[in-house]
């Protein structure tokens, strides 16, 4: 069981857009045949709150749409042997997402979840910085929405 934990202190998205969300996730962590109870939170932020992130982590002043921190990346990750699985947190600007899913010509409830999945395939060790990586990861993000039935259209 996956435990999705929304943190939206701005009121930027829709409570059926988070269950929506959580949905996903936790058809995707069965689809990974991920196994162990796990958690981790969601957070919805504005452009400033983002780019500041951004700076902050990545040293990249600039806005970006979603940030991943992934705690199991931690070498000094202590965790309790009967706490659930912590994978970290996800941070989605809403601003960037509007803004994208006009660009790409699809509805904002697509990319919200697009975001919010490319996010959660980061705190399970996914990545893209080099090719083959990149691949494997869109591959297997548009694999799991449509498998999910979210096509590039919705």
């Amino acid at each position: 069981m996956l435990t999705v934990d929304f943190i939206d202190e701005e009121n930027r998205t829709e409570r059926l857009q988070q269950q929506d969300i959580d949905q996903l996730l936790n058809f995707a962590y069965d689809y990974l045949k991920q196994d162990d109870d796990a958690e981790l939170s969601i957070s919805f932020v504005n452009e400033e709150e983002i780019q500041n992130l951004n700076s902050y982590y990545r040293n990249k002043d600039k806005v970006t749409d979603v940030i991943s921190f992934a705690l199991e990346d931690d070498v000094d990750n202590l965790v309790h042997g009967e706490a659930f699985r912590t994978l970290g947190d996800v941070v989605i600007c809403t601003d960037a997402a509007k803004e994208q899913s006009e660009d790409y010509g699809h509805s904002y409830r697509r990319e919200l979840l697009f975001l919010s999945l490319h996010g959660f395939l980061h705190l399970l060790g996914y990545d893209h910085i080099k090719t083959d990586e990149e691949k494997e990861m869109m591959r297997l993000q548009d694999d799991i929405l449509e498998a999910y039935g979210v096509s590039r259209e919705v």
